[in-house]
């Protein structure tokens, strides 16, 4: 029997745990001795057992099947796995084995696998319901799948908009709006209806806008149709204060034998929760008319969550079977699901139109019901009439037969024929005009066009240049003085003298009607659309590849409203840039209107590019220039959360220290402290002025020469004084003024106190003080006489705006890009000599400020012995306080850094229109007319501009643009 030593040995340790991998020291508890005996069965089982194993090793292949595996490393070749004469004699056969089993292999056929269905064809039959779906959140316009996907969409003010594109286009975007074209999808902005008597709403809406700011809702050239207007709304009967936003408005024209009027209002999608109750209030419209409700046999179109598959069976499990869903005895009772137009978020029971039993007003919310398109650029006028055909008249058997479409029973009416006609033969001379800019501002043209989809090029056309013959100055001063062009000596002169009348004086009143103001020809239009599907068909069945689909279908009409929007206004430069065209269409025509649009070349822009076409023509963006209104506070705290959430991300040796560069607030303007600051200089200035005059009064001898009396009190001397006496003269009495609010503040009860003077008579006063409106000082323009500025005009311009901040652009004189929150500074004496050496010269710079908030920081952090610090001495709670940031509340905003701070900058960047940086914000008006009483005339309007990660200060250009 096999006999193990081990038992036998009593003095072998035992080891708990079992075997143990590795070499023991004390020999593991084994013998080390021979055994006395073995069993023969056994010992030859385990050493057959072995031998086989290393046979097996030997032979086996490792690696690969080929037979190189068998050959040393040293010895395998590349050229083996072609050329087996280059392996040795033993492995040749071998090898060529091999080879031919593999080339016999490959001449089989392969078994054929099931082919997997495309993304396209795997999500068919749930694509419409998951948009749907989506859409329930953030409103979709009708061109959100062409922008998403080719451009960084954005969520923002209920919407899912397009920011900018995904590819760099930055500036080939400025060139189409300088020389071509740039589309934008204005759809999201919202529309309100007023429906009434003329004097009921014009003295409702008179509640709301004031005479001193310009034309109000009652404008002449307005009111009939013929112009579209825009003003800033007030709350009601509360002007100058608590502005709600600009809007742009449109009256339709006059209609015989009716006194209702028709008037729409677009505002901001942010302004519309405030503009709506005030309108509602001022209408007296408190009745909510409800929509009806749906029949119990028609489902909502917007489906609910989680019942797209009522079988039970997942989408997943669908695409693995590889075959196509069938629809069960459920799906095919109910009707197909619809896409969505409009607005999806809203309840279908939400109520849209109020109306008044006093007034007689109807308003109706008419949000996402119109399309709203805008071209910007010199050659928008080309592209729109490439585009647009005036509408043909139907045959006589469709005009003799009753139909459901608009457009036969529009053409059964002489009189809505004629205006047809009227409108075709305006717009026939409106395609001959050179530029959008030639245009009166504002003017407006009714039009029924056909469908664009009739006409598209089959392919993209690059050369937006070909399509518009370029003409000169020489050209176009022989067309205003009514000659005929060169080249075109053929042209009637009644078409010539259509076109010149048409540019001084616009369309006629009976023109600017349309078909669009009626909702049941909208909802006709949108209904009876024809579909890609039949438009498909019937491109396939014309003869010629390409050309114009004809006869055009009964439903092929559409009706269209063209709104010029007027370029650059403001100043003496680059007038007119920036005109173009906006394109009115009914729901549900978008896509339809949006491809042909971008078939002919134009460039497409997102909320970015709108934002820089605000900049480049000097004019406010709301909200982000409207801090006075509650979508520009809003739009403030917002962008404040965001680019704070920047800032923490990064690690806070990365950041910037806003601290050490005398930056309080680097993420928002504090404009109420601004203005709060200011009037108490100016409040501090007269009290010394007074007191300095009485003492130098009681003082004069009457044989002394007489000289003026010192004035170091003045608000005009405050400015001029060093930086040490500045700070210690306006800071120590704003320091603790922050802290106790000052009884000698005006209180209006409202959230915001500072006033923003939109009076024109004033910006213009303004604006002539501040001298020629041109970037640089390159181009300088006509001058309005102004009266001269002096103390009694500063004072008396000061009573009437008290605590108001002005909107100004600044152009940089010198290299530099204005950011966002730059500051806005006064240039002392010193400053103003380096500007004498030369335009280029470089302008002074901050010294570094101690950072105060990391010694608050620090000590708390490294703190070993917590009672050794008094309760009475211990430092606040710094779980706020940010590396890098100035807690709140803040110090003296206006002393905090060498030179005194006026304002700051809203909008900022490197100008492709002036060539220079420039700057768009607001500055005190109290210290804006101190500063320029002070300097003198070649310096008149020179202020400093600093960005909030720099200590170099700029020298820059202020004007006020009215």
């Amino acid at each position: 029997s096999d006999v193990h030593t081990s038992a036998e040995n009593p003095k072998a340790p035992h080891r708990p745990g079992g075997w143990v991998r590795g070499h023991h020291k004390d020999g593991g508890g084994y013998a080390r001795e021979m055994p006395k005996c073995i069993t023969a069965v056994a010992f030859a089982r385990a050493r057959s057992a072995e031998v086989s194993a290393m046979m097996k090793a030997v032979t086996k292949t490792t690696g690969s099947c080929h037979v190189f595996g068998a050959l040393p490393k040293h010895m395998r070749r590349r050229a083996m796995s072609h050329n087996t004469k280059r392996l040795p004699c033993r492995l040749r056969d071998v090898a060529n084995r091999m080879r031919e089993k593999s080339l016999q292999s490959g001449s089989k056929k392969k078994k054929e696998q099931a082919k997997n269905k495309s993304r396209k064809a795997r999500r068919r039959h749930n694509l419409l319901l998951e948009f749907n779906r989506r859409q329930r959140k953030n409103i979709w316009l009708e061109t959100h799948i062409w922008h998403a996907k080719r451009f960084h969409m954005v969520k923002k003010w209920g919407y899912c908009l397009g920011d900018r594109p995904t590819y760099k286009c930055y500036r080939p975007s400025y060139r189409a709006m300088s020389s071509h074209c740039l589309l934008q999808d204005l759809s999201y902005y919202c529309c309100i209806e007023l429906q009434g008597e003329e004097d009921r709403l014009l003295s409702a809406l008179a509640q709301l806008t004031s005479k001193e700011t310009g034309p109000t809702f009652a404008a002449v050239s307005s009111l009939s149709g013929q112009r579209q207007g825009s003003l800033v709304a007030y709350r009601a009967n509360k002007y100058p204060s608590q502005p709600l936003g600009p809007v742009t408005f449109l009256w339709r024209p006059r209609a015989r034998g009716c006194s209702r009027r028709q008037l729409w209002i677009w505002a901001h999608p942010t302004m519309k929760q405030d503009l709506l109750p005030e309108l509602q209030a001022v209408c007296q419209c408190s009745e909510a008319v409800y929509p009806p409700a749906l029949p119990a046999g028609i489902p909502a179109e917007v489906p609910i969550h989680g019942e797209e598959h009522p079988s039970g069976k997942s989408s997943e499990t669908e695409q693995m079977t590889g075959t196509k869903r069938k629809r069960s005895g459920e799906d095919a009772s109910e009707p197909p699901a619809k896409k969505i137009l409009g607005d999806a978020t809203r309840s279908p029971t939400t109520p849209v139109t109020w109306r008044s039993s006093t007034t007689g007003i109807v308003l109706n919310d008419l949000t996402m019901e119109i399309v709203r398109y805008r071209l910007i650029g010199p050659q928008s006028h080309a592209v729109l009439a490439d585009i647009l055909e005036a509408a043909t008249e139907c045959d006589e058997e469709s005009g003799t037969q009753p139909s459901s479409l608009w457009w036969p029973e529009h053409c059964r009416d002489e009189n809505k024929m004629n205006v047809h006609k009227q409108q075709a033969d305006v717009y026939h001379a409106l395609k001959g005009v050179y530029s959008t800019g030639e245009l009166p501002p504002g003017t407006v043209l009714g039009l029924s066009v056909e469908d664009p989809r009739l006409t598209l090029p089959s392919n993209l056309s690059q050369n937006l240049a070909d399509s518009t013959e370029v003409v000169t100055e020489r050209t176009r001063l022989v067309l205003c003085s009514g000659g005929p062009l060169p080249g075109h000596a053929d042209v009637p002169e009644a078409e010539e003298e259509k076109r010149r009348e048409l540019m001084l004086r616009g369309v006629p009143e009976h023109c600017c009607q349309s078909p669009l103001w009626e909702k049941a020809v909208r909802d006709n239009v949108t209904q009876h659309k024809i579909s890609e599907q039949e438009l498909n068909r019937m491109r396939s069945e014309v003869l010629v590849p390409g050309s114009r689909l004809t006869p055009t279908p009964p439903q092929g009409r559409v009706p269209i409203l063209l709104v010029h929007q007027p370029g650059k206004q403001v100043g003496q430069e680059m007038s007119c840039w920036g005109a173009g065209w906006d394109l009115l269409l009914p729901k549900g025509w978008g896509m339809a209107f949006w491809v042909p649009l971008v078939y002919r070349g134009v460039r497409i822009g997102g909320l970015h590019m709108g934002l820089k076409h605000s900049q480049n023509k000097g004019a406010p963006h709301f909200p982000h220039d409207y801090p006075d209104c509650p979508a520009g506070v809003r739009f403030q705290e917002e962008q404040e959360r965001e680019f704070l959430v920047r800032f923490k991300r990064r690690p806070p040796a990365k950041r910037t220290n806003y601290v050490k560069h005398g930056c309080l607030a680097p993420f928002r303007c504090p404009w109420q402290q601004l203005a709060e600051e200011w009037e108490l200089i100016l409040v501090e200035g007269e009290e010394r002025r007074g007191a300095s005059q009485a003492q130098s009064a009681v003082m004069e001898e009457p044989m002394a020469p007489r000289r003026e009396a010192p004035k170091p009190q003045s608000l005009v001397t405050v400015l001029s004084l060093p930086p040490e006496s500045s700070q210690r003269l306006v800071g120590g009495r704003v320091a603790s003024v922050l802290k106790e609010p000052s009884p000698q503040l005006p209180v209006t009860g409202a959230l915001l106190v500072f006033l923003l003077p939109r009076n024109r008579k004033s910006l213009k006063l303004l604006s002539g003080w501040c001298g020629p409106t041109s970037s640089r000082g390159q181009r300088s323009g006509r001058v309005v006489a102004a009266p001269p500025l002096d103390r009694s005009a500063v004072a008396r311009f000061l009573d009437a705006h008290e605590m108001s901040l002005v909107w100004v652009r600044l152009s940089l004189l010198s290299k530099g890009k204005p950011e966002v929150h730059a500051m806005v500074c006064v240039p002392t004496a010193e400053d103003l000599q380096l500007l004498s050496k030369g335009p280029g010269s470089s302008g002074p710079r901050e010294p570094p400020h101690r950072d105060h908030v990391k010694s608050r920081i620090k000590p708390a952090a490294t703190a070993a012995v917590p009672a050794k610090v008094d309760s009475s001495e211990e430092p606040e709670p710094d779980s706020d306080v940010t590396l890098g940031l100035w807690p709140d509340p803040l110090p003296s905003v206006a002393s905090h850094c060498s030179r005194v701070t006026l304002g700051w900058v809203t909008q900022g960047d490197f100008s492709l229109s002036a060539g220079c940086g420039e700057a768009l914000g607001f500055v005190s008006v109290a210290g804006l007319l101190g500063t320029l009483a002070e300097q003198s005339g070649g310096h008149r309007g020179v202020l400093l501009l600093r960005n909030p990660a720099s200590l170099h200060y700029r020298f820059a250009k202020v004007n006020v643009e009215v």
